[in-house]
């Protein structure tokens, strides 16, 4: 395994708001990761830093060979390509049908071949076992299936790194299990894997390891929520 995403000394802020401090982070290819927190603990923010969506306050970071600290806005499409992003709400364009909802990104990420379109998202949809329904509407789909089809969809580009912002949270629990089953498993095609989410049920079933971001800071957590917590903040150089 090989390190995919590192902050040293990092300081994620919205706007002159500073979310989190003293973030020092590495996680390798192949290993998924949970990040926790009460709502506006700095696990959005944290995400979103890492597609440049909010721009890098201080301190280092990188993700998919990226310098966050350094990256032109011209290079963002680029580095989107290396990851996949899912989101809570699914973000289904819901005036077309599935292959069109994967065929549009595709062709906005510079696909032109209609032979290796359809191919790759045959492929993907074989992947998350919605192969039959391509032809589907979105709104023909449950809620556990659009979200498949939002992880198909950010499996296009063959990403090295997929963020998750809480893909559980619009789902009932059987189908969260689905969800993080399916990341999990994608994890260990040496891809990195980042799940923000409230949903604690999965941890023992599927381990991993536990980021809690809390207090303005990011801390590693060696047991599941509720199952003899034991904190040590990661380490850091005073600011």
């Amino acid at each position: 395994m090989s390190e995919i995403v590192k902050l040293s000394n990092a300081i994620i802020s919205q706007k002159d708001h500073v979310v989190l401090s003293d973030v020092n982070i590495s996680i390798s290819t192949g290993e998924m990761v949970y990040l926790i927190g009460k709502t506006g603990t700095g696990k959005s923010s944290l995400l979103r830093t890492l597609y440049a969506d909010l721009d890098l306050t201080e301190g280092e970071a990188s993700i998919a060979g990226y310098d966050l600290k350094k990256l032109k806005k011209k290079d963002i499409p680029f580095l989107r390509r290396k990851l996949g992003i899912v989101f809570q709400d699914f973000q289904l364009l819901t005036d077309r049908n599935v292959e069109d909802n994967l065929r549009f990104v595709m062709r906005a990420t510079g696909w032109k071949d209609k032979k290796k379109i359809k191919a790759k998202a045959d492929e993907v949809l074989n992947l998350v076992s919605l192969g039959t329904k391509g032809f589907k509407m979105p709104f023909e789909l449950s809620g556990g299936e659009q979200q498949r089809v939002a992880i198909a969809r950010a499996l296009i580009n063959d990403p090295e790194v997929i963020l998750a912002d809480e893909p559980t949270g619009n789902l009932d629990p059987e189908i969260s299990e689905d969800i993080i089953k399916l990341l999990y498993e994608i994890s260990k095609n040496d891809r990195a894997v980042i799940i923000a989410t409230h949903d604690y049920q999965f941890f023992t079933k599927y381990p991993s390891r536990i980021l809690r971001c809390e207090n303005g800071k990011i801390i590693e957590q060696t047991n599941p929520p509720g199952v003899s917590p034991t904190l040590s903040v990661t380490p850091s150089v005073d600011q």
